[in-house]
This record gives C-alpha cells, sequence and structure tokens, in this order.
C-alpha cells in the first residue's frame, strides 16, 4: 500500500482531534445549526455511501490503493458498474484517482472519510442481536431510506 489512509485502526479518535467550527464535538456546549449548504453537503456525501456497494468500495480503497480490475475483483461486481460506482465517489469527492500508465488507480485519502465508515460500521457490528425483529436495513428500507 503506498498512498491512501491505511488501516482503519490508525485514525481511532481523529474526529475530536480536528478543526470543529460548528461545536460538533462538544456535548457541554450545545452547537450552532450548521448552514443548509452544510447540511445538504453531507445528506450528499451519505447518499453516495447508500449503496452497499459503492460503500464497500470506499472500505476497500481505505486499506489500499487499486485499480478498476482489483476492485471488481474483491467486491464482486462487473467492470462497468464498478467503473460507474467510482465515478459518482469521485465526483462526490469520496475517492480520487490518479494515471500510472494506461491504468488508472483510485485511493481514498481523506481519513474522516475513512473514519465515518469506521466509526458507522463498527457501531452496527457491536449492537446485540435483535431477536424477533427485522434487520436494521429493512427497517430503513421501510421508511424509505
Amino acid at each position: 500500500m503506498t498512498a491512501g489512509v491505511g488501516n482503519f485502526d490508525s485514525i481511532e479518535g481523529s474526529f475530536d482531534d480536528h478543526y470543529d467550527p460548528y461545536g460538533l464535538s462538544d456535548p457541554a456546549d450545545p452547537p450552532a445549526d450548521p448552514p443548509a449548504e452544510l447540511l445538504a453537503e453531507a445528506a450528499a456525501a451519505f447518499g453516495l455511501l447508500a449503496s452497499s456497494a459503492r460503500l464497500h468500495l470506499v472500505w476497500a480503497l481505505a486499506q489500499g490503493e487499486s485499480d478498476v480490475s482489483g476492485l471488481a475483483e474483491r467486491v464482486g461486481g462487473a467492470l462497468p458498474a464498478i467503473s460507474q460506482h467510482l465515478a459518482k465517489l469521485k465526483l462526490g469527492g469520496l475517492v480520487r484517482s490518479r494515471r500510472e500508465g494506461r491504468r488508472v488507480v483510485y485511493l481514498v485519502d481523506d481519513p474522516h472519510v475513512v473514519a465515518m465508515v469506521r466509526l458507522m460500521l463498527k457501531q452496527l457490528a457491536s449492537r446485540e442481536p435483535e431477536t424477533g425483529t427485522a434487520s436494521v436495513a429493512g427497517r430503513l428500507r421501510g421508511l424509505g431510506a
């Protein structure tokens, strides 16, 4: 692995270590509401990650850079579909690419994106299994998410 953020364990706790203009990390001091533009941008980023295929791609790229064929093999998708997902993630600023000869290599180099994905997956994995109820994904789908 060359560029990129590397292993998820290296960014534990990174949210609180960065500039926080809206006081989002201090629960003792109620923050002002973020501007509508920032909320719309966050919603768009979450929308890009709402696809399990794109989420898997971000996860894979956070582990190390890769080209389309390597990603297709890892996540089990067709090359055209993986290329389309990567194009959307790139337009949304969640991944970037660089050319190496004839190959295009993709990577995630924003530790905040990695931390957000890791936090969500860690939180969901740590929940107690619910017996007799629908999964979180099933419940959210029913809500139009």
